[in-house]
């Protein structure tokens, strides 16, 4: 399966769309990371905990919308979006979403 970000894949034509597809992962971040983050907001520098959650949820997202357009048919995923999110009362969570549009490729 190819995915891209971009309308059109070099060297291959769309042949067919087959709509729309998403993935959504939405995942808690919990104290000890929290704890770690906040004190890296104190001394300055990147905090790995946040940085691996985000990437981790970022895969899932991707394989659950590259799963979907599996199930409908296609082989590549064009015009991918990716969005991030913080929910919750204490902006606790992270919600990761991808979309974009199954189609089915051929070379030219």
């Amino acid at each position: 399966m190819i995915l891209s970000t971009t309308p059109t894949i070099e060297g291959y034509r769309i042949k067919e769309y087959r709509g729309v597809v998403f993935g959504e992962v939405i995942t808690g971040v919990n104290f000890i990371k929290d704890f770690a983050a906040s004190i890296r907001n104190f001394v300055g520098g990147r905090s790995s905990s946040y940085e691996e959650e985000l990437t981790v949820a970022r895969q899932n997202a991707m394989r659950e919308m590259e799963d979907r357009a599996f199930r409908a048919g296609a082989n590549a995923v064009v015009g991918i979006d990716v969005d991030y999110e913080v929910l919750g009362a204490d902006n606790g969570m992270l919600m990761v979403t991808v979309s974009g549009t199954a189609v089915i490729i051929e070379r030219e």
